[in-house]
């Protein structure tokens, strides 16, 4: 007998989610303008707040807590301030760090917003995106070869970082694949072909069009499908989920494509809206929901959360109180 929505997300409880990729804080000064500065024609703003959030790949572990799952991240940070302050963030929400490197080699990345009468008025990055060297993917690999044991899911949290090269995502492949683990991948362009025979593909129409070099000139659904068939003679991959902004989802599994229209929404902010996405699909696909239902919880959960300002992480009652009238 099939799983109701209500008995997926309860399903959802416990489940232990293994999320490799880039992490980072998404840093917010909150404020308001009122002068345009005399040094340059800029606006001044003054601070009411600051603010520190868990970022990247550490958004979609959030998101996967507040679906009553358990994230393990695995990840390359610093040895720097920044760094404490994204362990205090993973402590604070009981997320366990024993995936995490320290290196003397990186930078652990910050994105600092300004924002400022519910307006984004700046983003400062204070990043170092080159791949991780090899003592650090070999030390990454060691983590998650034995963090992987119990997990119900692997997510790969791809945001050009440097975390994930081609190398750490087929030997982590080979991992899931001889442990019967499903994988879902998040990605971005330089590694977009990397993830041959993942379970389930998410990008967004724009990495879609990138990743594949696809041209978009006529119907977005029908090129979308033959973008996916594409993708499949490429990567041998068993789901394509793309998301596809005011055109909603399409998912397709090689033999039967879904596609399900956005909900019409006042949208605020749509940073964080794919980590939503993917901590939402790859939990689904764990507890075995069809994949319209998959596509169909997940596109919920992206627009929800693109209601606030700022990366958010999913209301699990609001999500079910949404699922239970529209799906």
């Amino acid at each position: 007998m099939a799983l109701s929505v209500k008995e997926a997300l309860e399903k959802f409880n416990g489940l232990k989610a293994l999320v490799i990729g880039d992490v980072m804080i998404d840093s917010y000064i909150w404020g308001s303008v009122d002068r345009i500065s005399p040094e340059a024609p800029v606006p001044i703003v003054n601070v009411n707040k600051r603010e520190s959030r868990m970022g990247g790949a550490a958004n979609v572990a959030k998101n996967l807590h507040y679906l009553g799952a358990q994230p393990i991240l695995c990840a390359v940070i610093g040895k720097d301030s920044q760094a404490d302050t994204f362990l205090d963030l993973c402590d604070q929400l009981g997320i366990p760090k024993e995936g995490l490197i320290q290196s003397d080699k990186r930078v652990t990345t910050v994105k600092h917003r300004v924002i400022a009468s519910a307006q984004h008025v700046l983003r400062i990055d204070n990043e170092d995106s080159s791949p991780i060297n090899a003592d650090d993917t070999h030390l990454l690999l060691e983590r998650i070869e034995e963090l992987s044991n119990d997990a119900d899911v692997i997510i790969f949290e791809d945001y050009d970082k440097g975390v994930l090269t081609s190398e750490l995502i087929q030997k982590v492949v080979e991992i899931a694949h001889k442990k019967g683990i499903p994988t879902t991948v998040d990605p971005k362009k330089r590694n977009f072909l990397a993830y041959e025979g993942v379970t389930l593909f998410k990008p967004n129409l724009k990495e879609m069009r990138d990743g594949l070099k696809f041209d978009f000139e006529g119907d977005v659904i029908d090129e979308v499908k033959a973008a996916t068939k594409l993708l499949k003679e490429k990567m041998d991959n068993q789901h394509t989920m793309v998301t596809l902004s005011e055109h909603g989802v399409f998912i397709s599994n090689h033999s039967d494509d879904v596609h399900i229209p956005a909900h019409k929404r006042e949208i605020a902010d749509v940073s964080g809206a794919g980590d939503t996405v993917i901590s939402i699909a790859s939990l689904a696909l764990a507890v075995g929901l069809p994949m319209d239902k998959v596509a169909g919880l997940a596109n919920l959960g992206g627009g929800l959360v693109c209601e606030h300002v700022g990366v958010v992480p999913i209301n699990k009652a609001a999500l079910l109180d949404e699922a239970e009238k529209k799906l």
